[in-house]
């Protein structure tokens, strides 16, 4: 009976419309892998596609098709990247384990090792929840070490998020529908965008674009709609012109267009003003692909020729590719048919292996065996960057990895030239200790000052597209901690971190000791011993004595922050017994105190971002939780001080650590400095273009007149960031930028 059942639904499921499918596919894949037999390719996906039917039988999603439907048109959008046939396959298979009794074993008992791979990490994605949070780094992380390991992870994931979202109208929860659209937009389209997988990008986009923002969509698309006939005849007639106009002899492969997509005009339409979609000068883009380089120059001198170039709209991107190896010759005109068209017309040129580059850059790189599987290159620029980041997120503190993957998604980046003409590619914002240390680690250790464009520039510096870099070393300059908090690029950082290590590593080892101590006792009446116990269990591994110091280290070069190394430590269930015994017989700090201080237990104070350090109220100033603070570093302990305590003058900038009581927010600083410099014309204007420079505003300036031709500036200034090393950044710059400077003294901050 139940034999007669099941043949009674197969009768009801009609698999016609999928099989037609699946015969697309093998022909699609076929065309773009001509040296692997076409039976051969039919044979693995039908295997594949057939093995689905048998383990997915009588699912159905809830648009009513048959579930089998999900990974065909996955596996069908997939085809825009050339996938080689183990991608096929682990598309068809992605939810297999997920949703059936079949396991990651079962199918590579029936595939290859390479299927099963990517199937298993299809299965551990899935369970994945993603939130631009730091409780969701776990998740993220494992993204990460997916495609580290294998890059066709990704492909598959892609494919199956643009089906997803093409079929969301069908899920019920409209409150989930946004929550996936968030999702998507905030992390799928990026990684999209990063790889190079534009057509997947703009799919994303679009279709976030749509449920997040509804009414903006139906607007655009509207306008959209409306230009289509104009922007359709302008094509026809603008293809034909393009023909006349570049001589015979030189090979035109194709003239195509393209329109920006609707989430790409709404963000220009919001950052601009703009008020319709016609406003744009670059909704609309001509591409001209050709055969060799020669004739891209060609073409262009051709167009500029004809029609009136914008100035400073022109972007040499085959002299100088983008950091992808993206390469295209971007220009804008006037008056091409202007009685069809008014605005501007962008225009790219390109080879046909610029154009595969710039459309599918990552899968661009694969290579077909006979068997069908791919090989891609191990150095491209993509596998380093990720790897990169995966292999140094185990050792950083989670608000690093994810700034790090954040400026992996969505930075901009510059190019910059060494004297020699060198192109270096850096992240946006970076400075001229990004760029000494992106060429060697002596450059950057020991760099004095710098050139940007032939002038003396400060080390914080931005620098911009297309500047000039010359660095200036001196051998008796080291690295400064104070450097680390404006620094760009993770190889700067992780170098300027060494440095200190090596060089002051006894003096921070101890300095954070009496922290940990500190914060321990107060919280639970244990401390640290000679052999540092407690921390030799961290992370689910054993430390030994240098590793535990290593620890230690890493607070003081901002890597982890004290709660998350005893959080980890606690953890331990070693370390939980040691507590208990600990908390039986609590041990009294016999350390005596030179400074009568009290020990201040009515309101929390944020010390270095932490809560529950302990401290002591300095009877110097004695700041209440209405004052200003900051928190300066003893031989015995962390006393708090008010931020204009005259006592702070007489004692070592560096240390000195921000400090604020819980609930008051304090996201700017205040500080009273005394400046003197030779009196010289166009001194006092070097200064302020300095301050301008840094974001500095200037409150109050007394100047008064001194002996020797000198003049001295008290000035009250204001920062808009929490940044307790900016005394010593701003002198140093004085010191590098303006010859007449000779004192400075730092009288409070506030």
């Amino acid at each position: 009976m139940w034999n007669q059942i099941i043949e009674e639904k197969q009768k009801i499921v009609d698999y016609s419309k999928i099989d037609l499918l699946i015969e697309d596919i093998v022909d699609i894949a076929s065309f773009y892998m001509p040296k692997i037999p076409k039976q051969i390719i039919s044979e693995e996906i039908i295997k594949a596609y057939e093995y689905w039917k048998q383990a997915h039988e009588w699912q159905f999603r809830q648009s009513g098709d048959p579930y089998i439907l999900h990974p065909v048109e996955a596996a069908k959008e997939l085809l825009i990247l050339k996938p080689d046939i183990v991608t096929i396959q682990a598309c068809l298979l992605h939810d297999v384990p997920e949703d059936t009794e079949k396991t990651v074993e079962d199918i590579r008992i029936v595939f290859w090792d390479e299927v099963a791979h990517i199937t298993a990490w299809m299965e551990k994605l899935s369970k994945l929840k993603y939130r631009w949070e730091e409780r969701s780094i776990w998740s993220l992380r494992k993204m990460f070490i997916a495609m580290s390991e294998d890059i066709r992870v990704i492909f598959v994931k892609l494919a199956d998020r643009i089906h997803n979202m093409k079929t969301l109208e069908f899920h019920p929860n409209p409150e989930k529908r946004k929550r996936i659209s968030e999702e998507t937009l905030n992390i799928y389209a990026p990684i999209a965008d990063r790889l190079g997988i534009f057509d997947f990008k703009e799919i994303l986009e679009t279709l976030c674009f749509r449920w997040i923002y509804p009414e903006e969509y139906k607007k655009i698309q509207m306008e959209l709609d409306e230009l289509q006939e104009e922007q359709d005849i302008f094509v026809s007639k603008v293809k034909d012109v393009i023909y006349e106009t570049i001589p015979k002899h030189v090979n035109i492969i194709d003239v195509s267009y393209r329109i920006k997509s609707p989430y790409s005009i709404y963000k220009k339409m919001k950052r601009k003003w703009y008020e319709k979609v016609k406003d744009l000068h670059d909704l609309f883009a001509l591409r001209i692909i050709t055969d060799s380089i020669p004739h891209c120059y060609e073409i262009l001198w051709e167009i500029h020729n004809k029609w009136s170039p914008i100035p400073k709209r022109f972007k040499d991107y085959i002299a100088l590719p983008k950091e992808n190896w993206y390469q295209s010759l971007h220009t804008t005109v006037i008056w091409i048919l202007r009685e069809l068209r008014k605005q501007p017309t962008e225009i790219q040129i390109r080879t046909k292996n610029m154009h595969l580059q710039a459309e599918i850059w990552v899968a661009a790189h694969f290579e077909y065996s006979e068997s069908g599987k791919s090989i891609i290159a191990k150095d491209t620029y993509w596998v380093s960057e990720i790897k990169n980041i995966v292999d140094n997120s185990q050792e950083k503190e989670d608000s690093e990895f994810m700034s790090n993957m954040k400026l992996w998604l969505f930075d901009d980046r510059i190019f910059v030239f060494t004297p020699k003409g060198d192109v270096i590619n850096l992240p946006k914002w970076s400075t001229p200790i990004d760029f000494a240390y992106s060429i060697h680690s002596d450059l950057g250790n020991h760099i004095a000052f710098s050139k940007v464009n032939w002038r003396i520039v400060h080390l914080d510096y931005e620098l911009s597209n297309w500047d000039t870099v010359d660095i200036v070393i001196d051998k008796n300059r080291h690295p400064l901690i104070t450097w680390l908090s404006f620094v760009k690029t993770n190889r700067a950082k992780d170098v300027i971190k060494s440095y200190i290590n090596k060089v002051n590593r006894d003096e921070l080892i101890e300095k954070w000791k009496f922290i940990l101590n500190s914060y321990l006792q107060k919280n639970f009446w244990i401390i640290l011993d000679k052999e540092l116990s407690i921390l030799k269990n961290i992370d689910s591994k054993i430390l030994d004595t240098k590793e535990k110091e290593d620890l230690i280290v890493q607070i003081w070069n901002l890597s982890r922050r004290p709660s998350s190394i005893i959080r980890s430590a606690l953890e331990s269930s070693n370390n939980q017994n040691l507590i208990k015994l600990k908390i039986e017989k609590p041990i009294q700090n016999k350390i005596e105190h030179k400074v009568k201080i009290e020990e201040e237990i009515t309101d929390a104070i944020i010390i270095w971002w932490e809560k529950n350090i302990p401290y002591k109220i300095a009877h110097c100033c004695n700041p209440t939780k209405w004052d200003k603070i900051v928190w300066y570093m003893t031989r015995t302990g962390v006393n708090i001080h008010k931020t204009s305590c005259l006592f702070l003058r007489k004692w070592n900038f560096e240390r000195f650590m921000q400090a604020r009581y819980e609930w008051k927010e304090q996201k700017w600083i205040t500080f009273k400095v005394e400046l003197i410099f030779e009196n010289k014309i166009g001194v006092l204007k070097n200064l302020t273009d300095i301050l301008f420079h840094m974001d500095i505003s200037i409150e109050s300036l007394n100047t008064e007149k001194l002996p020797k031709n000198l003049v001295k500036n008290i000035m009250t200034l204001e920062s808009g960031y929490e940044d307790y090393y900016i005394f010593e950044r701003l002198v140093d710059r004085l010191k590098s930028t303006i010859n007449e400077f000779k004192e400075a003294i730092l009288i409070e901050i506030k």
